[in-house]
């Protein structure tokens, strides 16, 4: 694979860098989202160069703020658009990654019919042969995004674990999991573990969401990225005392922070929301209870590094 090639860096929208050359990152973002549903998205439901200059603005203006390096995780099927990532990247000198995968939360309706048919060994098949250059493009994938729903595992939803664990053998790329909560969590942990996958090649996304902090800890523990990545106005107490908990038990190696903001939506009036955040508040709300500029540049910089660095699994330092 041309991914194990690079095994040791980073792939970006405009090709492999060092891990190095990161910076500060935010593991989860998004730039265009169509909630359209799997048979009805394409980009002829917008004008690319719109959305390019709506969107411009905002990623600059991050860039000012001091973040190198963005994660967009937007699945295919689900308005993923790689040239425009491309775009992006090149006009505001951040660093981009997209992705390969598949997206099972929302009750499937994001699923293309084949991803119900076929099997994991054949949608891993998929994702490989895309990671050679996404849908024609000679772009190439930074990570393996997929989603689950909020419940116990569904059948298509274990499968897309498994196909992303197959993949992620293959490629060295990690795994990043629409989540949620701990029930989803445990049960992917679970079938990773069958499918001989370190939990430190997988990101339980969205782990706000779940209330209970033992299972934070549970998760980190093992050895998975838990991503709170739902930061903003409003969920500061939320945030920070995620964050301050996982300190106390000597977690924060494991610990990802983003917004999930963004995003241009096509034929909607929704409203691009700014990634800047946590540069511009919740850092300094952090510093205030009690984290060292050491532990934010762990967070920020070192733990994305490790997780997106191709092939490489130990533990972030």
């Amino acid at each position: 694979m041309t991914t194990l090639a690079n095994q040791g860096r980073v792939m970006t929208v405009l090709g492999a860098i060092d891990g190095s050359a990161m910076g500060p990152t935010l593991p989860h973002e998004h730039v265009l989202v169509d909630f359209a549903g799997a048979e009805a998205v394409s980009p002829d439901r917008y004008d690319q160069d719109d959305a390019f200059e709506l969107i411009l603005p905002h990623l600059r203006q991050l860039k000012e703020l001091g973040c190198q390096t963005f994660v967009e995780c937007t699945p295919s099927y689900i308005g993923k658009d790689v040239t425009l990532c491309r775009r992006l990247s090149a006009a505001t000198g951040l660093h981009l990654l997209t992705n390969v995968g598949y997206y099972g939360a929302g009750e499937d309706r994001y699923l293309p019919r084949h991803a119900h048919q076929e099997s994991a060994d054949q949608l891993a098949e998929r994702w490989l042969s895309d990671a050679e250059g996404i849908e024609g493009t000679d772009i190439q994938p930074g990570f393996i995004k997929i989603g689950v729903d909020e419940g116990s595992l569904s059948a298509v939803d274990e499968k897309l674990v498994r196909a992303a664990a197959r993949a992620h053998l293959r490629s060295g790329l990690l795994i990043m999991s629409h989540t949620s909560y701990a029930i989803p969590a445990m049960e992917q942990l679970a079938v990773l573990k069958q499918e001989g996958v370190d939990p430190s090649a997988w990101v339980w996304t969205h782990a706000h969401n779940e209330r209970d902090r033992d299972a934070h800890a549970a998760a980190a523990g093992a050895g998975a990225w838990v991503s709170f990545d739902g930061c903003g106005e409003g969920e500061q107490e939320r945030d920070v005392g995620n964050v301050m908990e996982m300190k106390r038990r000597g977690l924060l190696g494991r610990v990802h922070l983003s917004h999930d903001a963004g995003w241009y939506e096509p034929q909607s009036d929704y409203q691009y929301r700014p990634h800047g955040f946590i540069f511009t508040q919740l850092r300094a709300k952090l510093r205030e209870a009690g984290l060292t500029e050491d532990d934010l540049d762990l967070i920020c910089v070192r733990n994305p590094r490790q997780a997106f660095t191709i092939g490489t699994r130990e533990l972030a330092r």
